[in-house]
């Protein structure tokens, strides 16, 4: 071969070889990552989710779609005009269950500095009849305090959101947003003690649905669905805690709301 042609290819493989510049770590796109349970979950990654799972929708399914260009334009804390959205959210989850399965390991394995963590748990956490992920008011403080030290750690920027309500109760035509008892107040004393960002989901999520009214809250934002309609529900379905897509996205706008009044 010509002596030429390999000092040529010598020198590209060198190149190829050489490592990343700081520009080019730079130039990542920064990351927000979403965990929490089935309210959050982006179920159009599982399988047949057409067939088997349509219409329910995580709000976090649709939250890549908010954040362009001009919307993070709106929001002080986040420093970029791109992110990857990256849900890791699961039905069933509370915070003790998450970390036992792995999932915030893998979270944590995966993140840099400047990137952001949504932490909304408490529907799971409260279900004091299902033992199997049941964590008491201190345990889930715990819990919540290891997110927020451990994101911190890496150089992340935990952001703590109070669950979503439920469609119930409702009294006198208002969504009292008390069904988590007093799970959302021990987030809130968590983002007090630490001095961590919180948008309060609980009460923000009951102030819109009882402006927008309950009985089309009931009909389009949550899953109570009419039989044969959907190929999944064939016989219909009554749920009052996950949402249709119109639910989802309501959902998710408050999300933003909420990140646009944080300030640095």
């Amino acid at each position: 071969m010509n002596r030429k042609i390999i000092v040529f290819a010598l020198a590209l493989l060198a190149f190829g070889c050489q490592p990343k510049s700081q520009e080019d770590e730079n130039k990542r796109p920064t990351k927000i990552f979403l965990i929490g349970d089935s309210t959050v979950a982006d179920y159009s990654l599982e399988e047949n989710y057409k067939q088997q799972k349509f219409p329910i929708t995580g709000w976090g399914q649709v939250f890549q779609a908010i954040m362009t260009k001009d919307s993070l334009a709106k929001i002080k804390i986040i420093p970029a005009d791109s992110v990857i959205v990256d849900d890791r959210a699961k039905g069933g989850r509370s915070t003790r269950t998450f970390l036992q399965e792995g999932r915030w390991r893998s979270v944590y394995d995966e993140m840099q500095p400047g990137d952001f963590v949504l932490m909304q748990f408490g529907h799971n956490d409260a279900a004091e009849n299902k033992p199997e992920r049941y964590v008491n008011i201190q345990g889930y403080k715990e819990f919540l305090r290891l997110f927020v030290g451990q994101t911190r750690q890496k150089g992340g920027i935990p952001v703590l959101i109070t669950p979503v309500t439920r469609n119930y109760p409702w009294e006198n035509d208002i969504l009292l947003g008390t069904v988590h008892g007093d799970y959302p107040r021990a987030m809130k004393e968590v983002a007090d003690e630490l001095n961590v960002y919180l948008i309060d989901l609980t009460s923000t999520s009951a102030e819109l649905f009882t402006q927008i009214g309950k009985e089309y809250v009931n009909d389009h934002f949550f899953m109570n669905l009419p039989a044969g309609v959907y190929e999944a529900y064939p016989d219909g379905q009554n749920d009052n805690t996950h949402f249709q897509p119109e639910g989802a996205k309501a959902v998710a706008g408050l999300v933003f709301e909420g990140l646009q009044k944080l300030k640095k």
